[in-house]
């Protein structure tokens, strides 16, 4: 977060404040989800979040492709540069696809390991299913920030989010055991 700005700029006390607030908005949440009861779900309940979550990492997949492709089609990006990842980088923006998409292959892993083991441990209810909701949110919300104009303070706060949501799956179901 204490990284400069695209434009060489360092975060404002406001843009720290917003951060802030997104993240304290996604604790409450997380928060007024805990009310729920404790009624088990099932393993086609929590099938469907894992659905979701592929069909976001296969949309950004798509863009990577169209957005790579695309650049270099139209001479906006040269295939030296996809030998090397170095030389005759492109603008910005277009690898911005490719680089969600490897978000999407980091932390969510986590996400599909913790789902696949409350399926196999019949240990699933409505709060986790909840939550499970919450985190496939706000990776697509962290997604689209990434992809349409990459605010790093705001795509720093939704990532936030995304991790406690998953940290406290991790917890409920580590302590259910």
């Amino acid at each position: 977060m204490a990284e400069f700005q695209a434009d060489g700029r360092r975060p404002s006390g406001n843009e720290y404040l917003a951060v802030f607030a997104i993240i304290m908005a996604g604790v409450v949440a997380i928060a007024a989800l805990s009310t729920r009861p404790a009624i088990p779900a099932g393993p086609a309940d929590i099938v469907s979040p894992m659905i979701a979550m592929f069909a976001l990492t296969a949309v950004v997949w798509l863009l990577m492709v169209i957005a790579r492709n695309g650049a270099v089609l139209l001479g906006g990006a040269s295939l030296k540069y996809f030998r090397d990842y170095e030389t005759e980088p492109p603008s910005e923006w277009i690898e911005r696809p490719a680089r969600a998409f490897n978000n999407l292959m980091q932390v969510p892993t986590l996400f599909y390991v913790v789902m696949l083991m409350m399926i196999s441990f019949h240990n699933a209810d409505a709060l986790q299913l909840s939550l499970a909701w919450m985190y496939v949110a706000s990776r697509a919300v962290h997604a689209a920030i990434y992809i349409l104009f990459n605010y790093v303070p705001f795509r720093f706060a939704v990532y936030a989010v995304s991790c406690i949501t998953l940290a406290i799956m991790w917890a409920r179901f580590a302590l259910s055991l």
